[in-house]
Order: C-alpha cells, then structure tokens, then sequence
C-alpha cells in the first residue's frame, strides 16, 4: 500500500463512518498521512481525527477510536494505534514486501543493469544556458523542480539539495553492496518481511509505487517520487542496519536487508536513467 493509497484508505473509513451516522462532518476532499517522526510509531501517522473532532463537537479521542476501528477491518493494515490528543499511527500490513524485493531484483537481473534499459529516456530538455550555468545533470533536475527552487542549492553537496540525496543514496545502496562483498556475503531474501527491520514499511511503499510512477511517464512526478524514495532509504538505513557490526557474522537478517538495499539502488538507478541524470556508484 503506497501513501496515496493509505490517505484514500483513511478517507473512505471517514466517509463510510458519516454515511452510517457515526460521524456528522462534511467529508473532507482529502487526508493527509504522513511517517512518524519517532520510531516505533507505525509506518504512517496521520491527525484526520483532530481536524474533525473540532467540527463534529466530539472529543479528538472519541473520533480517532471510531476510525481506528473501521481502519484495522481494510486490507493492507495490520494494526492501528491512538497516541497523544488523538493521533491515528498506522502500521501497514506485511507479507508483500518479499516479494516486491524479488521481483524487482529479477527485472534488473533480466536486464543486466542498474536499471531498465527497455525505458527510453523522458525528454527532459533544460535551456543551454542553465546547463552551462549548472551542469547537465544539475539542469534537468532543476526544470523538473517546484517553483522557489533556489537553482543553488543543486550545486551542494548536502541534504538540503534533493538532488544530492536522491544520488547519494543510490551510492550509499552500491557502497553497502560492495562493503557486504568485501566481508564475504551477498543479498538474498530467504526469511520474512520482519527481516528488513522495523520502519521498511515506507521504504517497500515507495518501492511498490515505482512502476506506476513510471507509467505516467511524468518527469516531474518521477523526480518527486525519486526524492520520497531516497528520503525513506534514508530513514530506514540509519535505524536498521545492513551489515554485521564488529565480530558479529552475516545472518539472514543482513542478506535480507541488503537485498532491500540493492532493489532501492536499483531504482534509484532506473529512476535518473529515464530522467537523463547519471547514477554514480560513488559519491
């Protein structure tokens, strides 16, 4: 279940609770979910329950229970948590997340790369003079970002760049590939999802989006979804990790995240591909 399928998930349980009576608010256009800023606070958060507590004259506590209880009977959650004034913490279901790392390792094994070669490349074609001002890559990126970009920040080697993050993680992904090498083991994913740690749930979503992402053969909304991608990698690289620590030997639990490091890398590289945008394996 991808982010945009939870907030149509959150809003149908808000809408189907106002048709029942349940719930005397107007049916709001959209809800927004976002990931917890805490660990161990679900894969998703979202304060639908205080927005409408205030219009329907009922305690946000009261409202989040009556949605909680109609969110964990939809398929693809696997339990739903009140915290704080009324906070909804949402921890999606496993299972898929196996398998989506398999196949998106069997497509790039099929193709012998980094990413899908099949794709042509999206016409991203930035002016002459923004690529002799910021280089090619730094170009592309740049007319394919929100207007008030400052096209500075694109020549930073920081995180306030989102270009420098997006390629930084696919070089964070090849350098833990190489690193694992050098210690005498590879990625393979033989266990469970429970295998790539709490807090992938994100990281699969954004996983799971890419080939619709890549469908609508938008370059804007590719190098969105590329920036939520690298951002979740991220996340979950720093509070899971992927290789053995001091004496400690690989175990399933180490291939199985480095799997899942290699599948983001792998799209990650398929992603700037199509966008004309180089994918270094070193940064």
């Amino acid at each position: 279940m991808t982010p945009a399928d939870l907030s149509r998930t959150v809003l149908r349980a808000v809408r189907r609770a106002v048709e029942a009576d349940e719930l005397r608010v107007a049916v709001p256009t959209s809800v927004g979910v976002r990931v917890p800023p805490h660990p161990g606070s679900g894969d998703y958060a979202t304060s639908v329950a205080l927005r409408l507590a205030k219009e329907s004259g009922r305690p946000a506590l009261e409202v989040a229970e009556l949605l909680r209880r109609r969110l964990v009977r939809e398929p693809g959650i696997d339990r739903v948590e009140i915290a704080g004034p009324g906070f909804l913490n949402i921890t999606l279901e496993g299972g898929s997340g196996v398998g989506l790392v398999r196949q998106v390792l069997s497509r790039r094994d099929g193709d012998h790369g980094d990413h899908d070669g099949a794709r042509e490349p999206l016409p991203v074609r930035p002016p002459d003079e923004l690529v002799r001002r910021l280089g090619a890559d730094a170009a592309r990126w740049s007319v394919l970002s929100p207007p008030g970009l400052d096209r500075k920040l694109l020549l930073v080697q920081r995180e306030v760049n989102p270009l420098f993050r997006v390629r930084y993680a696919h070089s964070r992904c090849r350098a833990l590939i190489r690193n694992a090498h050098d210690l005498g083991f590879r990625p393979a994913v033989e266990g469970a999802d429970e295998d790539f740690g709490e807090g992938a749930g994100p990281l699969l979503a954004a996983l799971a989006d890419h080939p619709r992402i890549v469908a609508a053969r938008d370059p804007e909304r590719l190098a969105r979804a590329l920036e939520r991608l690298a951002d979740a990698f991220l996340r979950w690289q720093a509070s899971c990790p992927t290789l053995p620590r001091g004496d400690e030997k690989p175990s399933v639990v180490h291939r199985a995240r480095l799997a899942l490091a290699e599948a983001t890398g792998t799209v990650l590289a398929d992603g700037l591909h199509q966008l004309g945008i180089t994918a270094p394996a070193h940064l």
